[in-house]
């Protein structure tokens, strides 16, 4: 997959215009607070409609107008194709091919990117739920089903947490729980199934990537943390049984705090560089270099499971990595079409093929690459 063009109009604070870039390494140069992260934010809605960095549409408007509306022209699924977004403050409309569609949803499986911006070092840095939204996110923009499927499971999780409260007011309820169970195991065990799957498989590409990035210094793995007992081997039919089991065993204590103690939802990814966690071990530079190498990765496993290669965007990437990593990513990368922002002069001058849009106040400028 390729993006062609991108057009901007009322977005944030770019000016209208359309941008042409290469197939390979595009940089995006300037001073912060230009618009340069607003490009890789509108590449991103491409993908579902959604950005990585607010919930507010009227964010996405720039000031004093109503509406923004975005064109990409991109090939994939080997054809050229079109799509826009028009956002104004209440809802988006989306078009694929000059034709409306119902939801932002449709643009899923019709233009596939893999994001890194800084806000993703807390992939590491916090708590479990910011690893599983990282692979959950593959997996559902990898699918649509798998999307749907992780939003019945999250929408009978919350029905099944107000029943636990339920519970101790009216005794009669308790029977009902074997029904909701039997749903949530039932969708427990496919989001489960995806996640152990792709996180087998991206672990073995972090890790070639990471001895990339690293020059051969570290060794990147990843390990699926299970709340209910569930292994790698497992068939659906038995992650399901061990996921019954577990709400069973709980019961008790779940009515008593009135929450789902084990599941799909209290899962957890270890992150180990060289055999340590890098939660509590790895430095700011490693920490960013795993995360990259993760990123990478996810592009990697798409490209085999959807058949082509998605965009990477990279948001402030090379800030903290030495001049050999910011290397790598800049002239090691191939068969991809990659945009990377940056502020430092020295980094547009390490590229030794692509282009290079400098941007000030909201005006883009191609630059020559020498």
């Amino acid at each position: 997959m390729r993006v062609e063009s991108i057009s901007f109009k009322n977005y944030r604070n770019l000016a209208e215009l359309t941008l042409e870039p290469c197939e390979g390494v595009n940089i995006i140069y300037g001073n912060n607070a230009q618009g340069k992260t607003n490009i890789i934010e509108a590449l991103w809605l491409f993908c579902g409609g959604h950005s990585f960095r607010t919930q507010s549409y009227r964010e996405l408007i720039a000031f004093d107008k109503s509406f923004a509306h975005l064109e990409c022209a991109f090939f994939g699924q080997e054809r050229r194709q079109t799509a826009s977004i028009t956002i104004e403050p209440a809802k988006r409309l989306i078009k694929i091919n000059g034709v409306e569609k119902k939801t932002s949803a449709a643009l899923i499986e019709k233009f596939c990117a893999v994001v890194f911006s800084p806000e993703n070092l807390s992939l590491i840095k916090r708590g479990p739920a910011e690893r599983r939204n990282f692979i959950d996110s593959a997996i559902c923009r990898e699918k649509l089903r798998n999307a749907l499927t992780l939003q019945r499971y999250n929408r009978l999780l919350k029905q099944r947490n107000a029943l636990l409260k339920d519970i101790p007011k009216n005794e009669a309820l308790r029977p009902t729980l074997d029904l909701w169970d039997e749903q949530l195991s039932t969708l427990g065990a496919e989001i489960v199934t995806q996640r152990l799957e792709f996180t087998r498989m991206i672990s073995e590409k972090a890790a070639v990537y990471h001895r990339g990035i690293s020059r051969g210094s570290e060794e990147l793995s990843l390990r699926y943390v299970s709340s209910f007992g569930a292994s790698e081997n497992d068939s659906r039919a038995e992650l399901k049984q061990k996921f019954l089991e577990k709400c069973k065993a709980n019961y008790q204590n779940e009515i008593f705090t009135g929450s789902t103690a084990s599941g799909a939802h209290r899962d957890d990814i270890e992150i180990l560089i060289n055999g340590k966690n890098s939660r509590f071990f790895a430095s700011q530079g490693q920490q960013r270099s795993a995360v990259l190498s993760l990123k990478l990765a996810e592009a990697s496993v798409l490209r085999e499971r959807m058949g082509e290669d998605p965009v990477i965007l990279f948001d402030d990437v090379l800030s903290e990595l030495d001049n050999d990593r910011q290397d790598y990513l800049l002239n090691e990368l191939k068969g991809c079409q990659v945009f990377i922002t940056c502020c430092e002069k020295s980094n547009k001058e390490q590229l030794n093929e692509g282009k290079v849009f400098y941007v000030e106040g909201g005006e883009v400028t191609e630059l020559r690459v020498e």
